[in-house]
This record gives C-alpha cells, structure tokens and sequence, in this order.
C-alpha cells in the first residue's frame, strides 16, 4: 500500500490554514488508501534540533538523520505544511530540510533515492504575494522549496496557495475577507483533489 509523508509546521494547533488544508488531503489519500501508511511529523509540537557540525560530519550515521532520510525515502508522496512567516517558511521546517538532505546520499544526484517523487506544498499567507502584487518581490516560500526539492532531490512539487488567510482576524484587512473566503474555497477543493488523484496514482 502507498505512504505519506505529511509535515506541519504551523505554529497554532487550531486556527491554522495550513493544518486545515493538509487535513482535507490527508482525508481524500485515506479514503483511496484506508489500509494504507501515513506518516506525520508535526514539526511545531515537537521540532527538531538545528543541524550542528557533528550530525554534518556524520551524514547518514547519524541516527536521526537517517530516521527522517529513511521516513524520506519510504514515501510514495509527500504532503508539505509551509505557512509563511516574515516572508519565508518555519524555522521548524527548515530544521527538517537541513536535517534531512543529505548529499551524496539523497541529494546532489540525479537519480537519488527521493527522484521523481511527488511534493505539494500547501504554501498559506496571511496576506497576497502573487505575481501583480506590492510584495511579490517578497515572497520566498514557493521559490525557495521548489528550488530545494528539485534542485537537491531530484523531486516533483506542486503548490496550493491560500491568500489572505488573516484577513477574518485584522479589521484592516476586512475589505478582503470575500478574497480570503474564495481563495481558502479554491485552496480546500484542490487538496481534496489532488489528494485523490496522487492516492489513485499509487493504487495497488
């Protein structure tokens, strides 16, 4: 049967964009794969040690680096909570990458053992950072973890992006609440999708 990776990094246990929308994928996998393997790390509740000099020197001997290369590599797919906090992803998030890519091992060759595989990364914003926008210039969640999974290992990303996700919480965003509403619709429907469509892609 298929696995999942499935990591959350937002800070709030509830309330989080992010964490609802990787639920709605998680659901729409499980329903095609009710027998099948889910494996989650909720890197805010319990994060992960910064990378230091001796889990470098060690690479995969280190026995926490090769527990998350293995949870890595053992994934059919792989589901990616990345809320954007002061323009980029979680510390947290980022202690998982360091921590995981390993070069020479499942990363900085072209036909390593996480190639091919499927990321999507459900990438939340409190406010809009699209291309038109006033602050397009700063957003460097999609560019830096499409570059990350491709460019080191050798994977596949896709990308759901609900916009505007703060504006039910800041009276000065009140105006965009009916943009935050349909985008947070939009951003729902396509993880239940794509959910759907990358556990019938594995179907036994």
């Amino acid at each position: 049967m298929a696995t999942l990776l499935h990591l959350d990094s937002a800070l709030f246990p509830q309330g989080s964009a992010s964490r609802e929308i990787t639920a709605a994928f998680v659901q729409a996998w499980q329903e095609q794969h009710p027998d099948g393997t889910v494996i989650y790390r909720d890197l805010a509740a319990t994060p992960l040690p910064h990378l230091d000099f001796a889990a470098v020197s060690a690479g995969v001997e280190n026995e926490l680096r090769a527990e998350l290369a293995a949870e890595l590599e053992a994934a059919d797919a792989v589901l990616v909570g990345a809320p954007m906090y002061n323009f980029t992803i979680p510390s947290t998030l980022k202690a998982w990458l360091d921590q995981v890519i390993i070069v020479g091992h499942n990363a900085g060759t072209p036909d390593g053992p996480v190639a091919g595989t499927p990321v999507t990364v459900v990438a939340s914003r409190g406010g809009s950072y699209a291309p038109g926008t006033p602050r397009e210039d700063f957003e460097f969640v999609q560019n830096y973890l499409e570059k990350v999974f491709t460019g080191m290992l050798g994977a596949t990303v896709d990308f759901i992006v609900p916009e505007m996700t703060l504006a039910r919480s800041k009276p000065e965003m009140a105006q965009f609440i009916p943009l935050a509403d349909a985008s947070k619709t939009k951003a729902l429907n396509e993880a239940a999708e794509k959910g759907k469509t990358l556990a019938a892609r594995f179907a036994a």
